[in-house]
């Protein structure tokens, strides 16, 4: 399935860049409006949204899809793209230069392969992790940053160390409670943007992080890339993540999350981030 992976990953750069590159266009400069969740929406997020779903259309018409902005409902086709078309849209509204277009392709209800671009940096990460599906695909992560020369994929792992005060956690905007918990094993960062705040620890910049309300954009192509580079996923509430169920609507659930760079380090952080999962707002 070698040609099938390429291609695969072809369409993800080739979409991704295309929407980039208008979002970059918009950037700063439209208007936002809050939605039902309380998160927020601007024309930029609808575009992209319709722009990468005819896209994946016209490429694979036999995949299903699920997007943020219009069809929550899981789809009974054997693939599945899951479409973020702008993660971190308030930094986008606001000029804040950290935000990103996420795909990620499941298999049986499962991801295999995750994308996700983040044009203001000019970084996109890339991964597929086969798990169980018994695919024929190949296991790994990388980073493709066109600031440097030449701009070509680095695999990246998780960071060894140990946590000290040098060291990041990056906390989201609605798990900030976590620090009455003193002291913090690490330093604190918080990016606005689920994807990345995430992604930093597969690349070895952070330790460890935890979101409190991630939906399923936020997470399918994630949940490949951080698992292809070694980290420890650890979801903070009992319900299975995977498979996802054809005909369910998931367009309320959450999947408060930690995210370790190393198994020990669960034992660690577990207990100052559980109540992330009872806390987190639909």
């Amino acid at each position: 399935m070698t040609d099938f992976w390429t291609t695969i990953r072809a369409f993800a750069e080739r979409a991704t860049q295309t929407a980039g590159a208008q979002l970059l266009q918009d950037f700063g400069q439209v208007p936002a409006i809050a939605k039902a969740d309380g998160s927020l929406v601007t024309h930029a997020d609808r575009w992209a949204d319709a722009f990468l779903c005819q896209a994946i259309r016209e490429a694979f018409p036999n995949h299903g899809m699920l997007t943020e902005e219009t069809e929550h409902i899981f789809p009974e086709e054997e693939w599945c793209w899951i479409v973020d078309p702008l993660d971190g849209t308030t930094n986008f509204a606001r000029g804040l230069p950290i935000w990103g277009i996420s795909l990620g392709l499941l298999y049986r209800g499962t991801p295999v392969f995750g994308y996700v671009a983040l044009p203001p940096l000019r970084q996109a990460f890339y991964g597929y992790w086969a798990g169980d599906s018994q695919l024929d695909c190949p296991t790994g992560a990388w980073l493709i940053d066109a600031a440097k020369s030449p701009a070509k994929p680095t695999s990246i792992h998780v960071s060894p160390a140990d946590p000290d005060p040098n060291q990041f956690f990056n906390l989201c905007a609605r798990s900030t409670h976590v620090l009455q918990q003193q002291p913090f094993p690490c330093k604190i960062r918080m990016l606005g943007i689920a994807t990345y705040n995430l992604l930093t620890i597969a690349a070895g910049i952070a330790l460890a992080g935890v979101e409190a309300t991630p939906k399923i954009w936020d997470i399918a192509a994630v949940w490949v890339i951080t698992q292809a580079a070694g980290a420890t996923w650890t979801p903070l509430e009992p319900e299975p993540l995977f498979p996802l169920q054809p005909g369910k609507d998931y367009s309320q659930r959450a999947y408060p999350t930690l995210v370790t760079s190393r198994p020990d380090l669960v034992p660690l952080f577990l207990p100052l981030v559980q109540s992330v999962g009872s806390k987190r707002m639909l």
